[in-house]
């Protein structure tokens, strides 16, 4: 069962009787150089190369929270803005946004860094992942510490998001 506390300004957000995890106790940073078998046929970063990139980095993200392997079940937004190209540095950051009883929502932001270190945002991608025991079940995953308005809002906005995967499911998507 969830439950809400406030501790000092902090909303602790419960599940069981793990004990709760800040969001940047599991952020996690990944950098990749853009080489030749990146590229696709219109000289730009493969798409698909570079959702490998994210799931990587989500299911790093989800296991760091939840001390476990994670597995990924729904991509629920995932957004091409720019591209990138051969010898740029992609940066990825991943944080957990949410926190279910056995599942968690990871936001991967990637960008490229330009030589001076100037960021430009290239993708953000929403995965769903859940924690699996040894069982290779669903297991419990902790409660997410939410310390600022910006985990607030991003907490609130998952669960608008899974609200309408559940449409969505519903409906037979």
């Amino acid at each position: 069962m969830n439950t809400t506390d406030n501790k000092e300004n902090n909303i602790e957000i419960k599940t069981e009787a793990l004990p709760a995890k800040k969001v940047s106790d599991s952020e996690t940073h990944q950098l990749h150089v853009v080489i030749h078998p990146d590229i696709n046929g219109f000289g730009r970063l493969f798409g698909g190369r570079l959702l490998e990139w994210i799931d990587e980095v989500a299911g790093a993200t989800a296991r760091r929270h939840c001390g476990r392997d994670a597995t990924t079940v729904a991509i629920d937004n995932l957004y091409f803005k720019s591209g990138a190209y051969l010898n740029d540095i992609i940066v990825l950051i991943g944080k957990v946004t949410h926190v279910g009883h056995t599942s968690m929502e990871v936001r991967v932001d990637t960008y490229r860094e330009e030589q001076d270190g100037t960021r430009h945002p290239i993708n953000r991608a929403y995965f769903v992942m859940v924690a699996m025991g040894d069982d290779g079940k669903p297991t419990p995953v902790p409660g997410l510490i939410l310390e600022n308005e910006g985990e607030r809002m991003e907490w609130d906005n998952a669960i608008k998001r899974r609200e309408l995967r559940l449409v969505r499911k519903k409906e037979g998507f």
